[in-house]
């Protein structure tokens, strides 16, 4: 019973909040083993780790990689890896690659429908200008008041079939499971529920997750309901996967679960901590 949060985000990718804060943050409100995880990026897991060490937190180094599979953007994070290995680092950087491109094609689309120069106003909530993502367009379309809150922006404006909206091709599956656990770490499927695959699909995902060596299944995050946390519960047992916990932070402003304040994990699961003992820091 563990409170362990494996699943944030800082400035270093989408968040609000730097690495020191939410080391800060997550001490505060009884986090007992943290990871940061910024997407496609590991520039901010020395300072995770320096500002976790020095609030006394066990830490594990994370990222979240964009895969695409089944024409889908999924998310898999990384735990307990190596964030100076040269095959992940690569990896990541070819991953972030075309984010700069697909932004500017998202800012045409916007003009289109009278939101101007929307690329300049989200590059000012960036802290990595190559990791510039929809999150940081949302932020500015509520500043400005073109929307009144972020929620708003994406089913508006950023979403499939919306005006900003610019597909991107991510990494493989295999891929990111190979880079993750070629690293030394433990690869694992991010808020399951979010991708609205049907059966057959989510079935293809796990088995083909699982045979390129992924090892575990977000079960309690910010974005799962208490009926879709026992319904992976179940799935983790189904495809015999370790469960992880993860709250999604991003910002105290924007995000609904705050940095350790999740259900913990169902007894029955093997936390994926437990494997990963030897790799906390």
């Amino acid at each position: 019973m563990m409170n362990a949060d494996l699943h944030c985000h800082s400035v270093i990718s989408d968040g609000t909040l730097t690495p020191e804060a939410l080391a800060e943050r997550a001490k505060a409100n009884g986090v007992e083993l943290w990871a940061l995880t910024d997407h496609d990026e590991v520039g901010g897991q020395d300072r995770a780790r320096a500002a976790a060490r020095a609030q006394g937190l066990p830490y594990l180094t994370g990222t979240e990689i964009s895969v695409t599979f089944a024409h889908q953007t999924v998310h898999i994070v990384g735990l307990g890896f190596d964030p100076h290995n040269s095959a992940l680092v690569a990896g990541l950087r070819r991953t972030r690659g075309g984010r700069s491109e697909r932004a500017q094609e998202m800012s045409d689309g916007l003009a289109k429908v009278g939101i101007k120069n929307a690329y300049e106003g989200a590059l000012q909530y960036v802290g990595n200008p190559e990791l510039i993502s929809r999150t940081h367009f949302a932020r500015h379309l509520v500043e400005t008041g073109v929307c009144s809150d972020t929620s708003e922006v994406f089913r508006k404006y950023l979403t499939e079939g919306k005006p900003g909206y610019v597909p991107h091709r991510w990494a493989r599956l295999q891929e990111a499971v190979q880079w993750i656990t070629e690293a030394g770490g433990m690869a694992v499927i991010a808020h399951p529920a979010r991708y609205g695959f049907t059966p057959n699909e989510e079935y293809a995902l796990f088995s083909e997750f699982k045979a390129h060596g992924g090892r575990g299944v977000e079960v309690i995050t910010g974005s799962h309901s208490s009926q879709e946390a026992v319904r992976y519960a179940e799935t983790a047992l189904e495809f015999d996967l370790v469960a992880s916990r993860g709250s999604d932070f991003h910002s105290p402003e924007e995000s609904r679960i705050d940095l350790g304040t999740l259900p913990y994990l169902p007894g029955q699961l093997t936390p994926v901590w437990e494997l990963l003992a030897d790799r906390i820091q």
